[in-house]
Order: C-alpha cells, then structure tokens, then sequence
C-alpha cells in the first residue's frame, strides 16, 4: 500500500502547524498513512500537545548586546521558549541550540531559569557594576503563562525594586499588572516604562499570529491600567506583515486613547527556521494570499527572506519598507507620540543587600 502524506493543519491554541526539525538535525521526517492507523495516531498526538517546563540554573542572568540597531545594551529573560506561540517570533531559532524544534517544541517545550534572582543579586552586588537601563523580555515574553506559577519574572522585578535598578518592559500579557505594587513606585521615581506589543486588533488574526497572547482589547485594558497607575506606557505595533495586519493606525489611535504615549515599530524578520514556518503558517491560514505576501517580504529584503544586516533588518527597504515609515510617523504625528521622553535616572541606583549563608533553594 502506498503511504499518503497527512497535510498540515492548524492546532488549537498552538501557533505552529509542524514539529519542524531544527537546522542542526541530521534527519527529517514526513507525517504520512500508511494505513496502519497512522494517521488517526498522528491526529490524536497533535490535538493537543501540552506545555512542559524543565529547569535550568542561569550561569548569568544580564546579557549584553553591542548591536548599533538595538536601543539597550542591557537585557534580561527568564524563560526560553514562549507559550504565547506567536509564528512570526524571530527568537524560535534559539530552541536549535538545545536541540529541540523551533516549531512545536518552542512554544511546549519551555526553559526556566529557576535561580534566577539569586544570579542577579549576585551581578548586581560586584564591585564594578555599573547600573544600566535593562530590558526585560527582550527574547521571550516573561509574562508568558507559566509566570503566573513560577514568578521568576516578579522575583527579578522585586530585586530591582529594592536595589532602585532602572529597566524596561515589552510584553503582549496583561499578567504584568500583577506587579503594579512594584512597577507604580518605581515610575514616580523614573525607574520604569512598560511597552505593550499590539499586532492588530482583530481577535481572530491575533489568534492565529498568538495564539495565548492576551487578546487585543485586553492588552488596550492594560494600557490604560498602567497608565492610570502613573506608569510611563508605549505600543509596539510589531511587526508590520504586509496583506495580513494592515490596521497600524488603528491600532496606534487606540492605544493612544488608553494612555500610551511612546510609540515603534519593526517590520517582520524570518531568520533562519523562521522562514520555512512562516511560510508554512500562511499556507495554513491565508494560501490565497501567500505568494503576494512573500513577495512584498522580499521587497524589503533586497530579494531575500530576511536580510540581517543591522542598518535594515529591523525597518526593511525598498518602496514598501518607505511606505510604512510614513504610516508611523504620520499616524505618530497625528496622535501626539513620541514628544517626550524622560531619562531614566541610574544614580539612584544602590547595590543590593548581600544574603547570609546559602540563600534559599528553589
């Protein structure tokens, strides 16, 4: 009997449609019936695949970057992988370091760095450490869902409470009001602003691109929470996907109204295993419409899928990469972002407490 090949489909509450093998494996293999009941195996094995977390202990808990397209030079993540799910995330290559799938694996096979605070409290305590603006969330969201259990990200926020450490937030979750307690004090002091990625506000697209993201309207709800708290607030209206969401400023105009008042935007980026799932989530979802998007992704992309070079990677180039610049600065303009922006202020800065003995155990 000749073996058929299952096509892809979407799984519930999952944003890949294939457990796609990772650039570093030596095999790769197909779905397919053989008729040996492979096929309903294969359906009941994708129906619903969980979320695991292993634990890991971080050797260090700040990374740094020196890329000149990057506005921190300082950042902290948690967690590897993202239950969030989101396709387009430029950070699923990082799971084929730990030989596991950019695909499935990236957003069910999640990393938690269990000691965490206690590395942080370790840099933060070194003589010559010199306090910089920190970015948190700057590779995987640290609101994901398994923040609610495991609170790593509230540890982390707690010590720069404490230590008056000046950072940033970028999350889709509206978990990161759970420490409004934390985030309210620090921005009367200038120490904080939260950034709220909104892809679209069309529910139905968010959750196809996100798929356990907060929904658009609740992710508006939490910019005016924040707001409202007296916590300097902005929009990431990323990435821009040409044919898919097309509704920027709408998107920029809402959030306005809910408080934020800081505004940006990058342009959709498929390095490495990015582009093959990507393409294979518009063939899933929008097949009418794949060759065009592609096409208009190539435009800003000197011909290619993804350019990294940093003076475009983050922005694109051509007609249509120019075409969404001025969308943003007309609708910035229009709304009133982007006027002010308040330093934040490092010499408050003061080393943390140094624990006695062994410290707890997580």
């Amino acid at each position: 009997m000749d073996s058929v090949f299952i096509p892809l489909s979407a799984i519930k509450g999952r944003g890949a449609a294939s457990q796609m093998a990772h650039r570093f494996e030596s095999t790769v293999r197909d779905a397919c019936d053989d008729g040996w009941d492979t096929l309903a195996i294969e359906q009941d094995e994708r129906a619903l695949p969980r979320t695991q977390v292993t634990f890991e202990n971080a050797r260090s808990a700040l990374t740094r970057n020196d890329s000149p397209d990057i506005s921190f030079v300082q950042g902290l993540n948690p967690y590897r992988g993202c239950e969030h799910g989101c396709i387009y995330c430029y950070a699923r290559p990082t799971h084929s370091y730990l030989n596991l799938s950019p695909g499935l694996d990236f957003e069910t096979r999640l990393v938690a760095k269990r000691n965490l605070a206690e590395v942080l409290r370790r840099e933060l305590s070194r003589p010559g450490y010199r306090p910089e603006s920190t970015a948190v969330g700057t590779v995987t969201d640290a609101y994901q869902p398994i923040e609610r259990e495991l609170r790593l990200t509230r540890a982390a926020v707690e010590l720069f409470h404490e230590t008056r450490h000046p950072f940033g937030i970028v999350t889709k979750s509206s978990g990161v009001e759970r420490d409004l307690d934390l985030l309210a004090p620090l921005a009367e002091r200038g120490l904080v602003s939260v950034y709220i990625t909104i892809t679209t506000l069309d529910a139905e697209l968010s959750r196809r691109l996100e798929p356990r993201a907060a929904a658009p309207q609740r992710r508006l709800r939490t910019i005016r929470t924040l707001a409202e708290a007296g916590v300097p607030v902005g929009v990431s209206v990323s990435p821009q996907i040409p044919f898919i969401n097309e509704d920027m400023e709408q998107v920029m105009d809402a959030a306005w109204q809910a408080g934020a008042r800081r505004a940006f935007y990058q342009v959709i980026r498929l390095p490495w295993e990015v582009s093959p799932l990507f393409r294979e989530w518009l063939d899933v979802h929008y097949p009418q419409r794949a060759a065009r998007v592609m096409a208009r992704i190539q435009d800003m992309r000197g011909g290619k899928d993804y350019d990294a070079d940093f003076a475009t990677r983050m922005k694109g180039t051509g007609e249509w990469a120019a075409l969404l610049r001025q969308r943003f600065t007309r609708a910035s303009r229009r709304s009133g972002y982007n006027q002010e922006r308040r330093e934040q202020d490092i010499s408050q800065f003061r080393p943390p407490a140094k624990l006695e003995g062994q410290g707890m155990l997580f």
